[in-house]
Formats: C-alpha cells, structure tokens, sequence
C-alpha cells in the first residue's frame, strides 16, 4: 500500500491547484477525480457557459452590426458547431490540466474515493477495491446542481424536457422556447445566451428580486437589459409543478396574488443552485465536522481533524466560485507545505456574464445600511464613457462605495462593456485599504473603460 504526503480528493479548479502546489513544494501528491480534470469549472461550469455567450455575442453583433455602419448578409446560426467549439476549448483546458499534473508528477486516480479513517502514517482512502494512504488529506469534492422535490421535476430530468446546465450545454439542437427556474447567476446567463441566438425565454423566480449577490442598481440595468432582448421575468412566482406537454414541458406557478398561471416551452431548464457534493466522502468515517454536508474550516482551510483541508463548493459559509476555490487551494497547499497561509474573502469579485456583464467586490450599499455603516456613493454612468460609447452605446453605470470619514473602499460595483475584467481594480483597492483620494492620484489611460472607474472616486 502506497504512501503518500498528500492525497486530494477532488480534481476542480481547487483541488487540481492544491495538488499542483503541493507538487512543487516537493510532496508526495495523489489526485483522484472520477470523471474529468477541471471539475464543473471546465466541464459544464465557466468555461463552456462563456464560451457559448461569446458566441451569442458574436452573433448578436452580426445581426446588429448596421448599428455600426457594418451591412452583414445571410447572418446564420449553427449551433451544433457552437456546441463543437465550446468542447474544443474544454478539451484544450483539461488538456492543460492534465499536461501540468503529469509535469508536476501528481499521481492521478479517475476512481470514487472515500474516507475509511486513520490509518498508520496518517488516513486511509478507499477507490473501488483498493486503499490509499496519505499523511493529509484535502477535500475538493465540489457541489452539485440541486434539484428541488417539486412535483414532475424528477421525472422531468429523466424523461429529458427538463434539463440542468450540464444537459443544456450538450445540446446540439437550439430550443424555440425555455422556461428558466431560477433567476440567479447559472440560470440567467444561459438565458441571455439562448436569448441572443433566438430562443423565447421565460424566468420564474420565487424570491422578489434576481441576482441578489448583486448591488441593486446594477441588478436594475441588467433587468433592464434582458427585457429588451425579449426576455420575460415573473418574481413572486414559485413553482408548484412541472410536466409533459404537447408543446414540450409545461410549468406550472403560483403568481404572487395567489392564483395559478402556467408557462409552456419546448424545454425547462432548472437552475436553482447548487449544493456540497460531499455525500459520497464518508465524512462521517474521518470525524469531520460539517453543516448538512458542507464542510466546516478555519481561515487556514483546515477542518477539525488536523492534516485534513477542504477547499472550493464543499466548504461552509464561502462563495461557490472557480476563483474562490482555487485561492483557498492555493492557501491550503501552502499550509499543508508548511508555511502560514489565510484566506481573506473581502477581495473575492463577483462576475455575472449577463448582457451587459456585471461584477462586483466588496460590500453592496444594502449590506452597508444592514450594518449601520457610515458611507457615501459615487456612481458614474457608462453613457459619458468614451470607450462604452464606442463598444455598447455606453450602457452601464459604475458604483464605488467608500467609508464616510476616511474614504477607504468598502465596495465596488461595476455593470457595462468589460467589467468582470474592470473588477479585478476594485479589488486590489480593498487588498490594500485603499482610498477614494489614492484612485484619483492613479492616472488612467484614454479612451479605456477604466475611466468610469476614476470619474465614479472622484
């Protein structure tokens, strides 16, 4: 039976990153994932949703373009080649991940891996008909689509009219018509994806509001945005029931003043979130403390049995994001080496790939007042941004929330052309506690987007 210093359970953007890390810092390291490297993120998360929105985008701005003095003839969709480049980019990038496990000579396992419990030199790992052991362990099972017990629901899914976001994304065949449930970050995105290449899409939502990771006012211009792609929007509107139609699927809603309504669509799509994947680890073999399944850590990722980690979608109380469980790999490698390493989740963005894409860090101004914080706003719109003007008409607002006294950044919120990339200054500003005045003195180039980033300090 081999030993190692290191086994990670779990090959997505955190476990792959720990183990890569751990590599270098010339552990012992196994890797077992039992489907594909890369995890949801690359698979049936991140990578292909963009890359089916930028598609979308691109045709979009062909159908569109005599906007921009640009006549393009006999515009078409082929969206089963939509479909065939969104698995060649995957394909490249676990590709990558494999290549990059392989160079750091991490052992890689495509087996289920359980915990059996302690065992001489550290904790026992059972894959199929044989055991690992490793002297720590990191836990990086990620999460899974949830799936409510809604009447038909199930059944729907089995019978194949109503899909999660990994069945979508296979699709070679464009849907006329998607109802979308769920009006949070993996159902809207798809929907402005379908939307652009021609789908009628319909969301329901049974909360008020959309997007609540969201600051409000950007929430309103992507709202906004979407209506005028077509797309319809019922809140207050839970589901009661989904089933077969002649049309397709058939769902069925109570609206807010009590009565049933129902929207019928050739497809459903069940986007309501995710939770811990974690039922098949045998948490309760290794001792492990967790909350329902989500697992509980300190700051230095470590669980309540020291030389265990847990990182990314399976841990308690953290955003479920690629780039948040690839920080906390990062911080678990670096304590499993032996160094000191914490994760601080105020720098953490938020990206939502909406049209037009929105993204967020910090705190929004409703979490300020839900504080009792003194704070002051400055806001400016994209419409008096040269560059907006240029790419999207200048749609789009940028919202800096600062703290009254010291004009310290508590928050910035950012929806328009370029903004889940425009963030990452936001969140160097918060890192490093920095203030309105300290953006201001930051000379920023002309004509960028970035500019709206200054104009809001000032």
């Amino acid at each position: 039976m081999e030993l190692f210093d290191l086994i990670v359970i779990g090959g997505g953007p955190g476990g792959y990153l720990c183990a890569e890390r751990a590599a270098q810092g010339g552990m012992k390291v196994a890797l077992f994932e039992e489907r594909a490297l890369g995890g949801t993120c690359l698979n049936e998360g991140c990578v292909p949703t963009k890359t089916l929105l930028n598609s979308a985008k691109l045709y979009r701005h062909a159908t569109e373009s005599e906007a921009f003095g640009v006549t393009a003839g006999n515009v078409t969709l082929d969206h089963a080649r939509v479909v065939e480049r969104k698995n060649k980019v995957v394909h490249t990038l676990v590709s990558g991940v494999k290549g990059t496990m392989k160079g750091c000579k991490v052992t890689v396992i495509d087996k289920r891996a359980a915990i059996e419990g302690r065992a001489e030199g550290g904790f026992a790992v059972k894959a199929g008909s044989d055991t690992y052991t490793a002297k720590r362990l990191a836990l990086a099972s990620g999460s899974e689509t949830v799936v409510p017990p809604i009447p038909g629901l199930k059944e729907g899914i089995e019978s194949g009219f109503v899909v999660t976001n990994r069945e979508v994304l296979d699709r070679k065949e464009l849907p006329k018509e998607l109802v979308v449930i769920g009006g949070g970050v993996i159902g809207l995105e798809l929907a402005c994806a379908y939307a652009a290449f021609g789908t009628k899409i319909t969301v329901v939502e049974a909360m008020d509001h959309m997007l609540p990771m969201l600051d409000g006012d950007l929430t309103k211009i992507g709202v906004a945005h979407m209506k005028k792609m077509g797309m319809e929007f019922h809140l207050e509107c839970p589901v009661q029931s989904v089933e077969n139609s002649p049309v397709g699927a058939k769902v069925v809603c109570k609206n807010k003043a009590g009565e049933t309504v129902s929207f019928e669509a050739e497809k459903v799509l069940v986007a309501i979130g995710r939770r811990a994947n974690t039922a098949s680890l045998n948490l309760e073999a290794g001792k492990i403390e967790n909350d329902r399944g989500r697992i509980i850590v300190n700051d230095k990722m470590e669980t309540n049995i020291p030389g265990v980690y847990a990182i990314g979608d399976c841990v308690f109380g953290r955003a479920q994001l690629a780039h948040t469980a690839s920080a906390m790999g990062e911080v678990a490698a670096e304590n499993i080496c032996g160094h000191e390493a914490y994760y601080n989740e105020k720098t953490n963005p938020t990206c939502v790939y909406i049209e037009p894409e929105a993204a967020s860090v910090g705190l929004t101004e409703e979490q300020c007042k839900a504080q009792g914080l003194e704070y002051k706003v400055g806001k400016f719109p994209m419409s008096a941004n040269g560059k907006a003007l240029i790419i999207n008409g200048g749609e789009g607002l940028v919202k800096i929330i600062a703290g009254k006294e010291y004009g310290e950044i508590l928050g910035m919120h950012i929806i328009g052309p370029r903004a889940t990339d425009l963030i990452a200054e936001g969140a160097l500003a918060i890192g490093e506690e920095m203030t309105l005045d300290e953006i201001i003195a930051t000379i920023h180039s002309h004509p960028t987007v970035t500019e709206t980033m200054r104009e809001a300090a000032l």
